[in-house]
């Protein structure tokens, strides 16, 4: 692909939104939540055609943050910052970065390379996070902040000019340089081209949309923001995923550590030393079905269209399916050490009624000797 050809390439409208999601909460009350905000907070609604196919029964509540400065290598620049919310624990943080009309494909490709690792974006959404946390404290339940975090961005154009079409901007534009911000000259290998642009859709002939792990490229005429909206679904979803699936790591390897550090003493005749790790092993699992839930009915697809189809795409893209698969194994392993450690505590309450029913024979052949002796 020729530098010349993606030169006449301009963005005559576009912007590059940055997604940061946290996970700050165990659930958040999104009615209670949208009274402790703003008034010009809203729930999410798709708007394109046939977008009632993609039901979201408890939408998220996004409200402004207002404007903030950027630091960029070019200079400074004014972003709009945006918060959206999730019933399942989740908090993204999206900062909108204008893009100048007239910016050329190789311009917007250095500008998207920084945006990718930008500590300065990261610090602007942590304290924009930090905000919110204390905005919406009443509205959460079990809150925290979650040392990580998941980063996604998004290239929207709206106009480009000459309206090229689909294939043609296909064709012409190096999609996977600026979705890898790579701006070295050293041409991408195809193997690597390809796979990065191979999940990729059109509605229309003048409509793309690109999908990678990290990023997307999204051409859209009409303006709508669904899209980013359905990739920014998907990202909250990993984020989650790859929660508790931390959380499930920790808990199997502190039952592993607690069970080899307990030591049999006559202590555990009376009282099983596993008692209170099967209760908590019993309540992480209830937790874990009710986060399952949660995550797996935030976003519902009941047609094949358009949309949905978008959506399926980016989460095979983003692996969903195989964090989700590691916790449902280590939810089944959870489920499985539980029913070993209450088997252990069933155990040990038997030799108490054992020790129990001994003690009451003995006590009463004592009691029988008693009274002959009396006699």
């Amino acid at each position: 692909m020729s530098v010349s050809a993606e030169m006449t390439l301009l963005f005559e409208q576009a912007h590059i939104l940055c997604y940061r999601t946290f996970d700050i909460a165990e659930e958040i009350d999104l009615e209670r939540a949208r009274k402790a905000l703003s008034e010009d907070s809203r729930r999410l609604k798709l708007s394109r055609e046939n977008s009632q196919y993609i039901q979201l029964p408890n939408p998220p509540v996004a409200y402004e943050l207002g404007r903030r400065a950027l630091a960029l290598r070019g200079g400074p620049v004014t972003v709009d910052a945006t918060a959206r919310l999730f019933d399942h624990g989740a908090a993204s943080i999206i900062l909108r970065v204008p893009v100048a009309p007239g910016t050329t494909w190789e311009t917007l490709t250095h500008v998207a390379d920084e945006l990718y690792d930008s500590q300065a974006l990261d610090d602007l959404a942590q304290e924009l996070v930090e905000g919110v946390r204390r905005t919406i404290a009443t509205a959460v339940q079990g809150p925290h902040l979650w040392d990580q975090s998941e980063s996604y961005t998004v290239i929207f154009a709206e106009r480009i000019q000459g309206n090229p079409s689909a294939e043609e901007l296909f064709q012409r534009a190096d999609i996977a340089r600026l979705l890898l911000g790579e701006s070295t000259a050293a041409p991408l290998a195809p193997r690597e081209r390809e796979a990065v642009t191979q999940v990729r859709f059109s509605y229309t002939a003048h409509d793309l949309v690109v999908v990678d792990w990290n990023s997307a490229f999204v051409y859209e005429p009409s303006g709508s923001r669904d899209i980013p909206d359905l990739l920014e679904i998907a990202n909250a979803q990993l984020l989650e995923f790859r929660y508790y699936d931390e959380r499930l790591d920790k808990h199997i390897a502190r039952i592993h550590d607690e069970v080899q550090a307990r030591k049999p003493g006559w202590l555990t005749l009376f009282r099983s030393p596993y008692r209170n790790l099967a209760r908590e092993t019993l309540g992480t699992l209830v937790d874990l079905n009710e986060f399952v839930e949660r995550v797996e009915n935030s976003l519902k697809i009941i047609g094949d269209f358009y949309l949905a189809k978008v959506y399926e795409g980016a989460v095979r893209r983003l692996r969903i399916p195989a964090w989700q698969a590691s916790v449902t194994r280590k939810q089944q392993l959870l489920a499985q050490t539980y029913g070993l450690l209450k088997g252990e505590v069933d155990i040990d309450r038997s030799h108490v009624l054992e020790v129990m029913i001994v003690a009451l024979i003995i006590l009463e052949i004592v009691l029988a000797f008693g009274r002959v002796f009396q006699h």
